[in-house]
């Protein structure tokens, strides 16, 4: 929301600074209703978010519906068309594009059946990014006649990109850190991620992956001489054997990229992204299978709760 308003009223005149922010919040806000609808199983609910609502090839095309809507109802817009789209279409695709840099996933490319593009640069939630478009958004609401406004909005809208530009320079710097680890240890992987800790970009996680399970480190780029402390997990063969015979199994190996930890628990075979979350606690983890009389069969996918490790959690910020 913050986005959109942000952006929406940065394209036009003084006089309507208040209404593109209003408008730019509501539709800053429209890609992420796609999870009121309700698809077959937690699986495809959990894959299809940031799906074809957050495709640039249906908000561009979205974007130009709304603004000739907007010429036939408004002589506002009729009078200033072009940065009235500018406004329109920037609230909208800024929205997925900004999601793109978290590790969730989007589709920005919908219907093509590419794995969904996640960056990962940026945690979901990071208020330094989030708190300057915050205030200017209030602000152009507020006093949207304010002399000031248009200035208060660049810097704002400035002081956020550096920072988004700033993950991707960390991100980086990590990612020149692991490959001078990983060629001195000789680590035999498959692929790899990095991903920032919640709420900063200065402590990262690291997830490498290999054929018989998959490492998890942190690196901290406040303390660069620290090395990478990484700790192996083994998967299951028997859990991996069954889950590549899953449908399920295979959705979720698409839309993760492959980034799966599969166990078996209390005869139910448990799937967790690792992307989201820190071992052994994952926010998304379903159940897709159950042992009955000595057999596995398929079952309508399950979300399974997880509980956090507080103390782990606060184990990790001290590496800050």
């Amino acid at each position: 929301m913050a986005l959109g308003a942000s952006v929406g009223a940065a394209c036009v005149s003084r006089g309507d600074k208040r209404r593109a922010a209003i408008l730019g919040a509501a539709l800053g806000t429209l890609p992420d209703l796609d999870i009121l609808i309700s698809y077959a199983d937690p699986i495809d609910n959990f894959i299809e978010h940031r799906g074809f609502s957050h495709s640039l090839f249906v908000l561009i095309p979205l974007s130009i519906l709304i603004w000739l809507l907007g010429k036939k109802l408004s002589d506002r817009v009729t009078n200033a068309p072009y940065p009235w789209l500018a406004s329109i279409t920037l609230a909208l695709i800024t929205h997925p594009i900004l999601d793109a840099h978290t590790v969730y996933g989007t589709q920005l490319f919908w219907p093509l059946n590419n794995p969904p593009l996640m960056w990962s640069t940026i945690f979901i939630i990071d208020p330094i990014y989030t708190l300057p478009l915050v205030v200017i958004a209030l602000t152009v609401i507020i006093v949207p006649r304010w002399k000031g406004i248009q200035k208060t909005l660049a810097i704002g809208l400035i002081l956020s990109s550096c920072y988004l530009s700033w993950s991707w320079v960390a991100k980086n710097l990590v990612a020149q850190e692991l490959a001078s680890y990983m060629a001195v240890k000789d680590m035999n992987y498959k692929k790899y991620f990095t991903v920032p800790t919640p709420f900063n970009t200065l402590l990262w996680r690291i997830v490498a992956m290999t054929s018989e399970g998959y490492y998890e480190g942190f690196y901290s780029l406040r303390k660069p001489n620290n090395p990478i402390n990484f700790r192996f997990i083994g998967i299951e063969p028997e859990a991996q054997d069954i889950a590549l015979t899953e449908d399920a199994y295979n959705k979720l190996n698409w839309f993760s990229h492959g980034f799966l930890k599969t166990e078996i628990i209390d005869d139910r075979l448990i799937i967790s992204d690792l992307r989201m979350g820190l071992e052994p606690d994952y926010v998304f983890r379903f159940a897709i299978s159950e042992k009955k009389d000595g057999k596995w069969r398929a079952i309508t996918p399950l979300k399974v709760g997880t509980r956090y490790d507080q103390s782990r959690l606060i184990e990790i910020f001290k590496k800050l």
